[in-house]
């Protein structure tokens, strides 16, 4: 009897345990992108990197706060000290607070100690000294100097721009303001409430204007007592707060009881607002060009990173205190340059706004002082004939007294 045959293996499904068992890259790949902490973290910072930043991040730091520092206006005082014989003694004793040179700190140290290792390595190995001739130099000598006068000249001509816009919004808002204070007569309490908001709302432009264009400002500390709590919120939740104080004085002219010929010649002036804002925005976000910027740094650099080898053959050791004195010198002229490209931390803006809003407020009282004398004396010429002062009440008298 023969052997029944041998049962057939059972098929082995592979692919339904393939399909069962979950990939593992394609899972560490959903956690990752749904959990980002699991992310593997940047590698540390190089210390040795953070030890030669350290000091231009210090001197960065000192330059930029004495910066956001708020500039006085000059008074007689001032003057007198800023033309004194002893200036010179002054702004020299003066030299490490400078923020200025604190700035040069980082560059001219670091082109100091090149030319010293420079000038160590040519004397431990005179026969492969680093020399070359000093023709270049003197070839290209005018040309850094050029470069750096028009630098220097571009930003201040910025620095001038900047000044006369917001010399134009102060002025403009003066004279709206005065506008604004001028009254034809008696007027009810809720028109003299309006006048009051509508100069206050002309008074905190320029506020809101300097905080707009200069950083670390507190607008709502600044615009505390010009403008009502309300008011303040809507400004503050504004994206652009200059543009909405103009809608409030805008509106504002709408609402009050002015002449037609008056409120058109007051709505003219806000275009003095208007400009100052394009201008000043402009200057904020259009530097001078960078590729000049860049041009005047790179020829500085090469400029000092060769000099040491230029001077080697006729100064010996003397190259490190004449690099020093020459990185020092142009780089300080460069520094300015940068430093009044940006007009506006460099202007005395809190100063005029104070000063600005002092006057308006000396200008009404006085305002008013003026006006209750004239009001008197008018009174007093229609009770007499011919008052002290000599005025003549009427036509009539004139023609009798001639």
């Amino acid at each position: 009897m023969p052997a029944p045959p041998p049962p057939k293996p059972s098929p082995r499904r592979h692919h339904h345990h393939h399909r069962a068992t979950p990939n593992p890259t394609r899972h560490h790949l959903h956690v990752a992108r749904c959990f980002p902490d699991q992310l593997p973290k940047p590698p540390s910072p190089n210390p040795l990197l953070s030890l030669l930043t350290a000091v231009p991040d210090w001197a960065d730091a000192v330059s930029e706060r004495r910066i956001r520092e708020e500039r006085p206006l000059y008074t007689h005082d001032q003057w007198r000290e800023h033309r004194s014989s002893l200036r010179h003694l002054r702004h020299l004793l003066s030299s490490l607070s400078s923020r200025v040179i604190l700035s040069l700190v980082p560059p001219v140290s670091a082109f100091t100690a090149f030319a010293a290792a420079v000038a160590t390595y040519n004397t431990l190995v005179p026969d492969y000294a680093l020399t070359a001739s000093s023709l270049p130099y003197q070839l290209t000598a005018p040309a850094l100097a050029l470069l750096l006068v028009f630098r220097t000249e571009a930003s201040y001509a910025r620095f001038d721009e900047g000044r006369k816009a917001w010399m134009r919004v102060l002025a403009g808002a003066a004279e709206l303001a005065g506008m604004v204070m001028h009254r034809g007569g008696d007027e009810r309490g809720d028109e003299e409430t309006g006048r009051g908001a509508l100069l206050n709302y002309i008074l905190a432009f320029p506020v809101a204007l300097k905080c707009h264009i200069t950083s670390n400002s507190d607008i709502r500390k600044d615009l505390q007592g010009l403008l009502s709590e309300d008011d303040l919120n809507v400004v503050l939740s504004s994206k652009h707060r200059p543009r909405c104080i103009i809608e409030f004085i805008s509106q504002s002219l709408q609402m009050l009881d002015f002449e037609e010929h008056r409120r058109s010649v007051m709505e003219s002036k806000l275009s003095y607002f208007l400009e100052g804002i394009c201008v000043c925005e402009q200057i904020i976000g259009i530097p001078v060009p960078l590729s000049y910027t860049r041009l005047t740094s790179r020829f500085l650099v090469l400029w000092h990173l060769t000099l040491p080898i230029i001077l080697w053959t006729e100064c010996k050791w003397i190259v490190v205190p004449a690099t020093f004195v020459s990185a020092a010198s142009l780089f300080c002229i460069e520094e300015v340059g940068v430093l009044i490209e940006e007009p506006f931390p460099m202007l005395a803006l809190d100063a005029q706004c104070k000063q600005l809003h002092d006057s308006m407020h000396d200008m009404m009282s006085v305002q008013d002082s003026v006006r209750k004398r004239l009001v008197a004396k008018t009174k007093a010429r229609r009770r007499t004939r011919l008052p002290q002062n000599g005025w003549l009440s009427s036509k009539a008298e004139e023609v009798k007294v001639d």
